[in-house]
């Protein structure tokens, strides 16, 4: 289906509701493949409402999502798992909107929707983590060939070498987006493009990184003479930067703002505890629950009005402060659950080594969600760099003195 910019009025929410019941009509859920029944529900628009008309939207007001998922879910409508696909949703989709040509969109926004095609991120690196502008992922351009993919080279190739760590779901991933310096003559900020990588390219190298709980979510990659085509660039050369903002802020807004239910999340698991098992109470476990139980309402309300404020996929650093807020109340309430069980807190059903096909920070025992909780002060942004986001891009402080802002990549100390 091709993108065309919508020449009607964007829908209101009564003809949303008439769009879903037509849907509903034509698809019925109790009788339909759940792959077949999303991507009709991708070609109606109603995916995501506020992109543009051929790419899963109808260019209508963001808010006016609630209604289409809420009638679909009472009508017992399949949806996408953003266990799976979170950073295709959260991350990829946004910035390829934002960034991509229409072949790009129209190649890639529906399979990854749908669930079709799991998406990872190459950012970090051994030594670029919370400093991410000092990556030193090379591309090179080859003005000849064609790409591991087996695309035309249009505007010739790009050749990747170098390596990528904490990769989530990258043994699980058809595509990456992936950022690699491209000049580094000219300071780290600049120099940097981002591109769309082929997971299945014979360069790619995937080894799991065993974590804490047992797990392998993560990984690190190793990238080898990895051949992208130019077409699959976002951005101008050298802006790299800059399109990697749109996806860290969303990245940022889909962690800490994703839309959950009241006593969602660690919360929820939380007080099931505390009411399937009166005998562990006590009074200052209650005072402390109920003080959690507070903030992590303040959070999701707080997280659906960031929702409804972003425009066109471009949310700012408030993204950030509501990461923050994640993260902390994740450790302070999983913390809480152990304390509560006592001695049977600390025990960890199942220590072994298994690459999971989704990322879920509440599943399993409460042993679990202890351990993995301590990871989201690290992942999608560190504590310590968001705190100086938030200082100086939202209270307007001065930011901390930098002496690296415009020396050429290749001089900094390494």
């Amino acid at each position: 289906m091709s993108a065309h910019p919508a020449t009607a009025p964007a829908p209101d929410a009564a003809e949303l509701l008439d769009r879903t019941r037509r849907l509903l009509a034509e698809h019925p859920p109790a009788t339909t493949d759940r792959t077949d029944f999303l991507r009709a529900r991708f070609d109606a628009g109603l995916a995501w409402v506020h992109y543009p008309v051929g790419l899963g939207g109808l260019g209508a007001p963001r808010s006016l999502q609630a209604v289409v998922d809420a009638a679909l879910t009472a009508a017992g409508a399949p949806d996408n798992d953003p266990r799976r696909i979170g950073i295709g949703l959260g991350m990829a989709a946004p910035t390829l909107l934002a960034f991509g040509s229409d072949a790009v969109k129209e190649r890639f926004l529906k399979p990854l929707w749908v669930g079709e095609e799991v998406w990872c991120q190459l950012f970090s690196e051994p030594g670029a983590g919370s400093d991410l502008a000092a990556l030193g992922t090379r591309a090179v351009r080859d003005a000849g060939g064609t790409s591991g993919s087996g695309e035309a080279a249009s505007g010739g190739d790009w050749v990747i070498n170098g390596q990528k760590v904490w990769t989530s779901s990258a043994h699980v991933a058809r595509w990456a987006i992936l950022i690699a310096r491209t000049d580094p003559d000219l300071p780290k900020h600049r120099g940097i493009s981002y591109f769309v990588c082929d997971m299945t390219d014979p360069g790619v190298e995937v080894r799991p990184l065993r974590q804490i709980t047992g797990e392998a979510e993560f990984n690190e990659v190793f990238l080898t003479n990895v051949r992208i085509p130019d077409a699959h660039r976002l951005g101008e050369v050298g802006d790299g930067w800059r399109v990697a903002q749109t996806t860290l802020m969303n990245e940022r807004v889909s962690i800490g703002g994703a839309r959950i239910p009241r006593e969602g999340g660690m919360i929820g698991k939380a007080d099931a505890t505390w009411r399937s098992r009166p005998e562990l109470r006590t009074h200052d476990l209650h005072r402390r629950l109920l003080d959690l139980w507070v903030d992590a309402e303040v959070a999701r309300l707080t997280g659906e009005r960031l929702r409804q404020q972003l425009v066109a996929g471009q949310p700012g650093p408030e993204g950030s402060a509501m990461k923050l807020g994640f993260a902390r109340l994740n450790q302070a309430i999983s913390a809480l659950e152990v304390e509560l069980l006592g001695d049977e807190g600390l025990l960890y059903g199942d220590w072994t080594m298994v690459r999971p096909d989704l990322v879920d920070f509440t599943g399993r025992d409460a042993g679990y969600r202890y351990l993995r909780a301590k990871g989201n002060s690290i992942e999608g942004g560190t504590t310590e760099v968001l705190l100086n986001i938030v200082a100086e891009r939202v209270l307007g402080l001065p930011p901390e003195p930098r002496n690296d802002k415009d020396v050429a990549w290749k001089d900094l100390a390494r």
